[in-house]
């Protein structure tokens, strides 16, 4: 017992000599148990494994709009960096929107919240009330009550046989939904899909709307009127815990592959 405890000193007699001083080695030490710990070890895995799908919400939504045969309309709510997304998108008319909360520069065509926009659009102070777009695209503020909103508001303003896109909709663990961006600390690390998956499986009990959500870019969340891509979720999760989205993952978000999703459209 002594020799072990002479050994333990003598270990941290040497550790001591390699940092400045104990809250060095301290946190030293936190990193190594939190390098150890299994939900980090498995956050790393998970975002590795998401960021090599190869499939991303561009080419969704170009498919998409291939299939129409008239001149497209879309609309992209949340564009933060237009090269991420919104330039690579092939649509005859196209309008951004973005409060430029990420990106100082905001070089968007609207530079207000959606709520402000879908309220100038209605009043006839945006646009043309008459404006119908063909895919609108999500991707603003990843809090549910935003992202019901922006739904609710969409769904006035899409053709009849338009498509609704949102991104970020299947979050792999909890720690990725998490409703707080700011957070970096936890096995997600810098990635994260919010609760828009809550907004998303609302909308999936819709008995008036079709949707899926294709399994890639950390979840394509698609809704329409006409195209029958997903019938209603039966799922029961009145409280939306997490636990039980996720033991039911495939059925409440209807998750397939982009190859299914193009068999549906056909």
């Amino acid at each position: 017992m002594i020799k072990q405890f002479k050994k333990i000193q003598t270990k941290l007699k040497n550790e001591l000599v390699c940092f400045k001083d104990k809250d060095h080695l301290e946190l030293y030490r936190l990193g190594l148990t939190y390098s150890k710990d299994e939900f980090y070890r498995r956050g790393a895995e998970i975002n590795t494994l998401e960021l090599n799908k190869s499939i991303y919400r561009y080419d969704i939504i170009n498919h998409i709009l291939s299939t129409f045969k008239r001149p497209t309309v879309y609309l992209e709510i949340g564009v933060r960096y237009l090269e991420d997304n919104f330039n690579k998108i092939e649509a005859n008319t196209k309008y951004s929107v973005d409060p430029g909360v990420e990106n100082s520069d905001n070089p968007v065509d609207f530079k207000v919240t959606s709520d402000v926009f879908f309220n100038g659009l209605e009043s006839n102070k945006l646009l043309d009330n008459n404006t119908k777009f063909d895919v609108i695209f999500i991707d603003g503020l990843h809090l549910a009550e935003q992202v019901e909103r922006d739904i609710e508001n969409a769904l006035k303003f899409l053709n009849d046989d338009g498509f609704i896109v949102l991104h970020d909709c299947n979050p792999p663990t909890e720690f990725h939904a998490s409703e707080t961006y700011e957070y970096r600390l936890s096995p997600s690390k810098d990635f994260w899909n919010g609760t828009t998956w809550k907004a998303f499986f609302k909308y999936r009990q819709n008995p008036n709307l079709f949707s899926c959500c294709i399994d890639t870019d950390w979840g394509v969340g698609i809704i329409s009127r006409s195209k029958n891509i997903g019938e209603p979720t039966k799922i029961k999760n009145a409280y939306f815990e997490y636990k039980v989205f996720s033991s039911n993952r495939k059925e409440s978000l209807n998750l397939m592959s982009f190859n299914d999703f193009k068999l549906r459209l056909k």
